[in-house]
Formats: C-alpha cells, sequence, structure tokens
C-alpha cells in the first residue's frame, strides 16, 4: 500500500520515512491545509527522498482560505510550479474553483499544460464542489490526464468513517480511470481498515505513519 505522508516543511520527513511512509505531499502552513514550500525546503526534501527512491509530490497554493483564484494568485501558482519542475519534483497538488464551486476549467488547462511529464493530484478542493456534481469533476480530470484526487469524501470536520459511502461511490465512478485518494483523519491506527473497506491502495495523512 502507498502511504502517502503530507510533511510540513522538511523536519519530519526523515522520520516518517523511516516508519514506512513511501510517497510524501510537501507542504508549508499546514495550520491553514497547507501552501507552496519554500526552494530550499523543496530542495532538501527531494535530496534525502530520492536517495531513498521515494517520490514527492509538491503543493502549488499560494495562500490560505479558498481556492478561486486571480489573475496575479494564479501567475504566482504557475511561476511556482514551473520553479518545483526545474528542481526535479515527481509530482505537483493543486486545484482551482470558480466562484459557483465548480472546476475553474481555464486555470486548471494551464496549470495541466504546463505540469506536463509530471504527476497531477487535484486536491481537497475536490470536497467543495457539490457531491452530485463531483462525478461530472471526475470525467474532466480524467479527461485531462489528472493522476490523482485527494479527497475526505465530506466536510473536513466529518470523521472519514461517516465519509466511506460516498468515498466508496466515488472509486466505484473512477473506475481506475484515475486515482481516488482518500485523506483527512487517516492514521497510522486505522489506515489499514479503512484501506480494507474502500478497497484502495493508497491513502494519505499526516499521522499516516507513526513518526518518532
Amino acid at each position: 500500500m502507498i502511504k502517502e505522508f503530507c510533511a510540513e516543511n522538511y523536519t519530519d520527513i526523515p522520520s516518517a520515512i523511516y516508519h514506512g511512509a513511501n510517497r510524501i505531499e510537501l507542504c508549508d502552513n499546514l495550520a491553514v491545509g497547507g501552501t507552496t514550500p519554500s526552494t530550499g525546503v523543496i530542495e532538501e526534501a527531494l535530496s534525502y527522498a530520492g536517495e531513498k527512491h521515494i517520490p514527492v509530490m509538491v503543493m502549488i497554493r499560494p495562500r490560505k482560505g479558498d481556492f478561486i483564484y486571480n489573475d496575479i494568485e494564479l501567475k504566482i501558482m504557475h511561476t511556482d510550479l514551473i520553479e518545483a519542475k526545474k528542481l526535479g519534483v515527481d509530482g505537483v497538488v493543486f486545484g482551482c474553483l470558480t466562484p459557483s464551486n465548480w472546476l475553474d476549467e481555464e486555470a486548471l488547462e494551464t496549470l495541466i499544460e504546463v505540469s506536463e511529464g509530471l504527476d497531477i493530484t487535484f486536491h481537497m478542493a475536490f470536497d467543495a464542489i457539490d457531491k452530485e456534481k463531483q462525478f461530472e469533476a471526475i470525467d474532466w480530470l480524467v479527461e485531462h490526464g489528472v493522476t490523482r484526487i485527494l479527497t475526505h469524501g465530506g466536510l473536513l470536520d466529518t470523521p472519514i468513517e461517516e465519509n466511506l459511502e460516498h468515498l466508496k461511490a466515488l472509486i466505484d465512478y473512477a473506475n481506475q480511470r484515475i486515482t481516488i485518494l482518500p485523506g483527512g483523519g487517516i492514521t497510522f491506527q486505522n489506515a489499514e481498515a479503512i484501506a480494507e473497506k474502500l478497497n484502495v491502495k493508497e491513502l494519505h495523512g499526516t499521522k499516516i505513519v507513526a513518526l518518532d
């Protein structure tokens, strides 16, 4: 099973990998859901994880708050993505929405084009999309070459166990065309049970492995 450890900066990456994390999502400011890490942090994370053959996915998010970005913010994301790609990241993590909580298709097409050759994760902005429209969103993301969707299956303040039915519906609909990556409230204590109930091979979390 792939255990994707959500890392804030570099600090816990060595311990997480030692304890079984086999993919890293790298970000800053986890208290606000994660923003883009600095170039220095990305370089050190890539250096260490690369030696262990562990892929690193870098968050591209210019600020806390919602996922509705203006032209300046999108320009920042574009630049950060290009820089991350130059540094040699394995993948990037982003999400953009319109004021009506639908995919910002124009912005996403630009970012996806720049991400050519990288894994792309559409992050938990997905959970802000109306549940009945999430299936249509899956189709759009599949058509545009996105690798996976990180989702809690519901509001983040709900236990993930309450969202398993909807997560299963998303997984069944995706039908292996795109990876549905459950996250939020998954720990080293409940990961195996959730993976078994959902029949998934990838999970995400800040506590997906026990740290020292």
